[in-house]
């Protein structure tokens, strides 16, 4: 009896596909999407093919950075793994934890769920971009290490960047509005009474800075 694979087309009943066929059938659809995932993914490919096209410039800690972006690349990627920025942290990557937390345009957001082409002409701040250019830290992250307010303090940043953002347009919360200012940011290690504290506190070195300053100016 001939084997199945032998069967000529001719024998095979219409509308069947003979093993051999099904099995070339599958070899060339795999051969095509390794093909395109080539395309997508690789970085030589990537280089070669449109990088004009996605050649953008970023305003990022108050300079100017040139970067490569694919479309559909958000801006955490971009920070961290094109221009090094890895105070910036991915944990849920979909919008959920805050870990992610950029200022763009002074406005908390999170960075995971903005696409990095939709920032161009706009200001980027990152945990990096708050202190001082003499080194002196920011009010908030001051009072973090004076509270000693978090644990593994992966979910860091992303508190004290929705917090410096808040006090941005409330500079003298109670205690109650800054915790639903700053409710959007998870801590995995649930220590909400100590950050709560580094925050306040960081408020209040705040505004002591704004004060001093003022008198500065008057002077």
């Amino acid at each position: 009896m001939p084997d199945a694979d032998d069967v000529k087309p001719s024998e095979t009943a219409p509308g069947k596909i003979s093993r051999r066929k099904f099995i070339m059938g599958v070899i060339a659809g795999g051969a095509a999407v390794g093909a395109a995932s080539y395309h997508f993914l690789s970085p030589s490919h990537r280089l070669a093919t449109g990088t004009s096209e996605r050649l953008i410039t970023l305003n990022v800690n108050g300079k100017p950075r040139r970067v490569d972006a694919m479309r559909q690349e958000t801006l955490a990627w971009t920070l961290r793994y094109k221009l090094g920025l890895t105070g910036t942290k991915l944990g849920c990557d979909r919008g959920e934890c805050g870990a992610c937390t950029v200022l763009i345009d002074d406005v908390p957001h999170y960075s995971c769920s903005v696409l990095t082409h939709t920032v161009r002409g706009r200001k980027v701040t990152t945990i990096e971009g708050l202190a001082a250019a003499d080194g002196k830290l920011h009010p908030v992250q001051q009072a973090v290490i004076d509270k000693q307010g978090f644990q593994c303090a992966f979910c860091m940043s992303g508190f004290i960047m929705s917090t410096v953002g808040f006090l941005n347009t409330n500079p003298n919360p109670t205690r109650t509005e800054l915790a639903h200012g700053i409710s959007g940011n998870l801590c995995r290690c649930q220590d909400y009474t100590k950050i709560l504290d580094s925050m306040m506190e960081g408020a209040a070195q705040m505004r002591g800075a704004g004060g001093a300053a003022a008198l500065a100016r008057r002077a």
